[in-house]
């Protein structure tokens, strides 16, 4: 009995849902939906942003993750001379090339400095140490380097997001 009662509430729970819905949200993509839905329960009246990702590197490493951000935060807090240094970290080819190998799975600065076209041993570690001081890069042993899985998604979302 008690089965039937918690399924009758959960029914009336989405009838109730589906009928104070927007139209207009029926025409949205599902995650723009539940993600307007889920900063309205949380009373965030100017919604935010969503970055998500499912992924599996050419390496075979595999990484899940996600972080949802409410617009006021982004707009009042990330107009920093921190924000503005990650940002013109990735404004050099070099610096990309680099991060795109790292992703590809060439992680030592001696696999990096055998491409040519990055130039020498120096420049590579002067290129290394400016993206690891603003995170889009830490060292994992060994000599190697590597994309925080904190910051792989939000890497290939800014890259995604320069696209034309």
């Amino acid at each position: 009995m008690e089965d039937l009662v918690d399924r009758l509430e959960e029914l009336e729970r989405r009838v109730a849902a589906l009928e104070s819905a927007h139209p207009e949200d029926a025409q949205l993509p599902w995650a723009v939906a539940r993600l307007r839905q889920e900063f309205a329960d949380a009373g965030q009246r100017t919604g935010g942003v969503l970055l998500a990702g499912a992924l599996q590197l050419p390496t075979g490493e595999r990484f899940d993750w996600q972080a949802q951000y409410a617009t006021d935060a982004i707009v009042g807090d990330v107009w920093t001379i921190e924000a503005a240094n990650c940002l013109a970290a990735l404004a050099d080819p070099v610096r990309l090339r680099l991060l795109q190998e790292i992703v590809y799975g060439r992680r030592t600065a001696a696999d990096l400095a055998a491409i040519a076209e990055l130039g020498t041993s120096a420049e590579i570690y002067q290129h290394l140490r400016e993206l690891a001081a603003v995170g889009w890069l830490q060292t994992a042993g060994r000599g190697r380097f590597e994309v925080p899985e904190s910051r792989l998604i939000p890497l290939l979302a800014t890259l995604a997001a320069a696209q034309r």
